[in-house]
């Protein structure tokens, strides 16, 4: 079972690992050659432009490996939200039922892993015990959830994110409604068969409602009767239960934001989705009494995203290795302990653009200062881009590949 380290040395580490033809290969296996990179890219401690310039470097890669390809679906769900924003927790168009079709909770023997199907119960507890999975289990999972037990692709893409290392808005939501059918032209199904091709044996599941043939799996997801009713039992009792998700994060090192902290001084602000940000700020520059990093944690971005309290671990352990400086607030009080710092810097990203929006706005207010204090100065940081931009909206990775192509 994988694990993670939430820091730059584990990332590199992991990459240096990365053999793209063993990936083209066996990406398919459970057990195949995946890189195990996406908590580190999530998190922001590799971008996917370097982890494509270290691959290059070593093995060389034409532009449509598959290992660029899945470059490339992340770089895309990343297109879609920019074009869609909260819309993407919205059906993009019809699916195989209408959404009333869906029940809006999760099934009980699923959240304890007890289904009685080996594949989906050992997903579910994998889940749990790593914050990681394959992406075949994740699309089985899926798929057993919105066509077989008739739960809405939403309801579970946001059990799924809680508990997710590389849970990662855009491309969650819309790999599940890939699945669903309604972000694709067809539902994705799989059965036993498929399992067994690709899942080490203990999750083969014959005899179960997965053991079908698919004709069968695309009547069954496009009857409004659920196939499972919930009561069976797994064949090994669990008393595996989901663990609790939390807005907050449950560490008492962090703290409430203290204006005395940033007054006179360069601040770069850390957050959850940018643990590797700030390269530039190197440890002697960091002991200078003029620098100070601040991991920073916004109420807005999480009241509506709840986490597993493995996932708060690891992204405080991650701020930690960077600077034991960790705020948790509103983006109002953040910004107004802010105030008295000479500069603010962060780097945008997506999950929490909104918040940090909010803390530039209050800070460029016009704002009572001490006598001959200016406002800080604001800079947003960046880092390099793997493809180039495309500017209009692509309903389909096909459309956006091929006006997309990698950035010099």
């Amino acid at each position: 079972m994988p694990s993670f380290e939430p820091h730059v040395q584990a990332a590199r580490a992991q990459l240096a690992l990365v053999r793209p033809q063993d990936y083209a290969q066996t990406r398919n296996a459970l057990d195949g050659a995946v890189t195990r990179l996406s908590p580190y890219i999530t998190h922001g401690l590799l971008s996917l432009r370097e982890v494509y310039d270290d691959v290059h470097a070593r093995f060389g890669l034409d532009a449509r490996h598959k290992l660029v390809f899945e470059l490339g679906w992340r770089a895309y769900y990343r297109h879609v939200w920019s074009h869609l924003g909260e819309g993407i927790h919205q059906s993009i168009h019809a699916g195989v039922l209408p959404d009333e079709a869906y029940r809006a909770d999760m099934p009980l023997d699923v959240v304890q892993a007890r289904t009685g199907v080996a594949a989906i119960d050992l997903a579910v507890s994998e889940l749990y015990a790593s914050g990681y999975l394959h992406n075949h289990a994740r699309m089985w999972l899926a798929s057993y959830l919105v066509h077989l037990r008739k739960v809405h692709w939403l309801v579970g893409a946001q059990w799924m994110l809680a508990h997710l290392l590389d849970g990662d808005l855009a491309s969650n939501h819309l790999s599940w409604q890939w699945v669903a059918g309604t972000g694709s032209t067809k539902p994705y199904l799989f059965n036993a068969e498929n399992v067994a091709k690709f899942a080490p044996a203990q999750w083969r599941s014959p005899g179960t409602v997965i053991d079908t043939s698919y004709e069968a799996l695309d009547e069954l997801a496009r009857s409004p009767r659920a196939a499972v009713d919930g009561r069976v039992q797994a064949r090994v009792p669990s008393a595996l239960m989901q663990p609790p998700w939390m807005s907050t994060p449950p560490d008492e090192r962090w703290s409430a934001p203290d204006a005395r902290w940033a007054a006179g001084r360069d601040v770069v602000l850390l957050h959850p989705w940018s643990l590797g940000a700030a390269p530039h700020v190197t440890h002697a520059e960091a002991a200078n009494p003029q620098v100070l990093l601040i991991g920073a944690g916004f109420e807005e971005s999480h009241t509506p995203m709840a986490w597993s309290e493995r996932r708060w671990r690891f992204v405080t352990e991650g701020l930690l290795s960077r600077t034991p400086n960790l705020w948790w607030g509103s983006a109002q009080k953040i910004a107004q302990a802010l105030q008295g710092a000479r500069s603010v810097s962060w780097l945008p990203e997506p999950h929490v653009d909104q918040a940090l929006q909010q803390v530039r706005a209050h800070l460029q207010a016009k704002q009572p200062q001490p006598t001959g204090q200016a406002s800080p100065t604001l800079h947003t940081l960046s880092e390099p881009v793997l493809f180039e931009p495309v500017e209009t909206y692509c309903g389909s990775f096909a459309k956006w590949w091929r006006l997309s192509r990698i950035a010099a």
